[in-house]
């Protein structure tokens, strides 16, 4: 299951309400969301690939993904983070198949190179398959000490499974002194957000963690089959709370002696496109730090991120630095690069009718 049902703010005004941020084709042509599926190729089938998303956004992501059926969509009726994006997940798959394993991964993300992507993936497959009460995630070896991420720490290999390892702790966004000493000590690891769990295991977890979640999750899995979907999600999905599943599941489990929590490393390229200064690095940059997916002009300028949706259109400069310029039909974005993350806000503050 691929969770895509951010609105993507961050990435405005490309990323608006029929072409979120998961849409927009602005990798070599291609959407983050197709980029993500073709991950997938020859560990998943595609008639096996799930997509949990808004359902405001069911229409522009099957116009998007020509081979993608309506069942293959999740639509929820509102965000309610991420917890129950994969319980309703869970849920769903459970009673399809009470021993289903599945994959939660992100459609924001640019992973490379793919083969060890792939090989990851499938321990994460086969650590469940062994014990289904396992819960796994995945950790990126970092490369720098990051103050954006959250990072797992390892502890003893997994038996039969030496490529896995136990996970001691999950520790949220750390200062700048802790993120060093997490790179200098080497056992601690960027928290992807991708999880491999059986959909009898994590409900099991649910139960426990959050019941209010697991109950109205499985009211809505009951009904999920039969002519009262649609109402049943509307009255129930909307009331559950709204907690992530870091928080919700994996941080207390990892402190339960009778829920075996595991890491499996991915030693990879892994880049979060989830602002317009992290999509400016799969831009080459010119000598002065400027990039551009279109023709730029910079003059006497550094560091200088210009995106146009028209591919004719010409951005030019003089003397400019440290700058953001974002171009559409209908609105033309500039910003410091340092303040990049409030563009968000900028968003709400634009509007609906900009949205």
């Amino acid at each position: 299951m691929i969770m895509a049902g951010g609105a993507g703010k961050r990435l405005w005004p490309m990323s608006r309400r029929q072409q979120p941020k998961q849409l927009i084709p602005f990798i070599d042509g291609r959407c983050l969301l197709e980029i993500a599926m073709d991950r997938l190729d020859g560990v998943v089938p595609t008639a096996r690939q799930l997509i949990c998303t808004g359902e405001a956004f069911r229409s522009p992501i099957l116009q998007t993904l020509s081979g993608l059926s309506d069942d293959q969509l999740l639509g929820e009726p509102e965000g309610r983070d991420t917890v129950n994006a994969i319980g309703l997940t869970a849920a769903v798959l459970h009673e399809q198949d009470p021993d289903a394993i599945f994959a939660v991964l992100t459609a924001d993300h640019l992973i490379e190179p793919q083969d060890r992507f792939k090989t990851a993936l499938r321990t994460g497959f086969e650590l469940v398959a062994a014990d289904s009460r396992r819960l796994v995630t995945f950790g990126i070896t970092p490369t720098y000490p990051a103050t954006g991420y959250g990072y797992v720490e390892l502890g003893k290999p997994v038996d039969d499974f030496p490529a896995a390892s136990s996970t001691v702790q999950f520790v949220e966004k750390p200062d700048e002194g802790t993120a060093e000493s997490y790179l200098q000590a080497g056992n601690f690891l960027w928290n992807s957000g991708m999880f491999v769990f059986s959909a009898a295991g994590f409900l099991d977890a649910l139960q426990e963690f959050v019941p209010e979640s697991a109950e109205g999750l499985h009211t809505i899995a009951k009904a999920w089959n039969g002519p009262d979907r649609q109402a049943t999600l509307e009255r129930i999905y909307p009331t559950l709370p709204k907690i992530s599943v870091d928080y919700a599941i994996m941080e207390p489990a990892s402190r339960d002696a009778e829920r075996p929590v595991c890491t499996v490393p991915m030693d990879i390229q892994w880049l979060d496109v989830g602002s317009w200064t992290s999509y400016g690095e799969t831009l080459p940059d010119d000598p002065d730090g400027c990039r551009s997916n279109i023709k730029a002009v910079n003059l006497d300028s550094h560091n200088v991120l210009s995106v146009s949706e028209d591919p004719e259109h010409v951005i030019a400069t003089v003397g400019c630095h440290d700058l953001v310029i974002i171009h559409t039909d209908r609105v033309t974005m500039v910003c410091p690069a340092s303040q990049a993350q409030r563009v968000k806000d900028l968003a709400d503050a634009a509007g609906d009718s900009l949205l």
